[in-house]
């Protein structure tokens, strides 16, 4: 026969195996309704600094993320309605990458010469790029007009540095209408503190 105590801690048992139960069970339905958001600042301005927030952006925004990429500094430069972007070696030790063309004797090799060096080259910036535009288009890999482009079209949210703007003394006519923001970092830094993935590029 059990006692009032034992009655009482069954049902105190009980309780907490309901309350755990649900506990999990909403916790579950809010995982399921939460929708994941990712925030990307931008900051470099060159043709190979510029794939990895487009790709990311849209990918994520592919994947029914909430994004949002904030151009700073030369980043914004991604953003201009002209993009010139070139590749340069001056601080990038990871060039020379190997040579995607050419005569069989050079192709896939790499260059035995310091990026300090490749950057006194007259012309050298110039050939680098075309080079990576030309095996980009073989490869069959988007522009980064067709990227951003893309990042458009999934509503990813452009959001350009305003105290750049004013650095630089841009005018916003240079630049693509799709901006949704103009604004400073500290407009920008709420909406990146409750963002899930935040990146720096």
């Amino acid at each position: 026969m059990s006692t009032p105590a034992t009655r009482l801690d069954t049902a105190s048992a009980d309780m907490n195996a309901w309350f755990d139960q649900r506990f999990d069970e909403k916790m579950a339905e809010r995982e399921a309704a939460h929708t994941p958001s990712m925030t990307i600042i931008a900051t470099k301005g060159t043709l190979d600094m510029a794939y990895p927030p487009f790709i990311l952006a849209s990918t994520a925004a592919a994947l029914g993320w909430d994004v949002a990429v904030f151009f700073t500094f030369y980043g914004l430069n991604l953003l201009k309605r002209d993009l010139d972007l070139k590749v340069t070696p001056l601080g990038n030790p990871a060039m020379p990458m190997k040579l995607p063309q050419g005569p069989a004797w050079l192709k896939g090799r790499e260059l035995p010469m310091p990026t300090s060096v490749m950057s006194l080259l007259p012309g050298f910036e110039q050939m680098a790029t075309r080079v990576m535009r030309a095996t980009m288009d073989r490869k069959g890999i988007a522009s980064i007009a067709e990227l951003r482009e893309l990042c458009i079209e999934a509503d990813v949210k452009l959001v350009a540095c305003q105290m750049t703007v004013d650095l630089f003394d841009y005018g916003k006519e240079a630049f693509i209408p799709e901006i949704e923001e103009w604004v400073g970092a500290a407009s920008f830094l709420p909406r990146a503190m409750t963002a899930d993935v935040n990146l720096f590029v």
